[in-house]
């Protein structure tokens, strides 16, 4: 189950990517099958224990942000927006959980990842209407924290699929704001597609 969720992850991502570019009428299902794909690895890495657990609501949560940002509307990347939210909330309930320790490495990555969520704020949040501000701001923290935690949390489970998947699904995040907010092109989905469900294919890999 393990290998048919990767490939199906792999030719949905694919998929998508032409889709997006040509405008082909399998985007939805493209995007759709990708993100099952994910949840299929999960699955057959077998969801046992706390942290399977909160890995795998965060996995399904995400693939309930990917249905809502099929919409076009405001609502729909909202919804989209409060999904990701607490999907980065499950995993950093996951990461807490194992518990995290402060090696150099992880310290190194967060204060990183510090400094670039800063830089990203102040390049990103002029670009947003008001009412957008409040929701992107907390999204930013709370993917920062995620991000934090994931470096101390690969250490302690000596995995380093878990800092490597959080920080792939935190840039891939980029590559959406900038299409949102900034500068909506193919190009953003190029990088940004491939990277968000690698990421979450190796957080799903993480709970086996």
């Amino acid at each position: 189950m393990i290998t048919t969720g990767i490939g199906l992850a792999v030719a949905g991502c694919l998929g998508l990517l032409v889709a997006e570019r040509t405008h082909a009428p399998w985007r939805i299902p493209a995007k759709l099958l990708a993100s099952a794909g994910f949840l299929l690895v999960a699955i057959g890495a077998g969801v046992d224990g706390s942290y399977a657990t909160w890995i795998f609501i965060g996995l399904a949560l995400s693939w309930v942000g990917d249905t809502a940002l099929l919409g076009t509307s405001d609502r729909a990347f909202l919804l989209g927006l409060v999904s990701f939210l607490l999907s980065h909330v499950a995993y950093v309930v996951a990461f807490a959980g194992l518990p995290p320790e402060a090696t150099p490495v992880a310290i190194a990555l967060a204060v990183a990842w510090v400094g670039a969520a800063i830089a990203v704020g102040r390049w990103l949040l002029p670009s947003i209407d008001g009412p957008m501000r409040v929701p992107v701001g907390a999204y930013i923290i709370v993917i920062s924290l995620m991000v934090i935690l994931s470096g101390g949390a690969g250490a302690a489970a000596d995995d380093p699929r878990i800092p490597i998947g959080a920080l792939l699904f935190a840039i891939s995040d980029i590559a959406v704001a900038r299409d949102r907010f900034v500068a909506p092109a193919w190009s953003n989905r190029v990088w940004g597609l491939p990277l968000y469900y690698g990421g979450q294919v190796l957080l799903a890999l993480t709970i086996g």
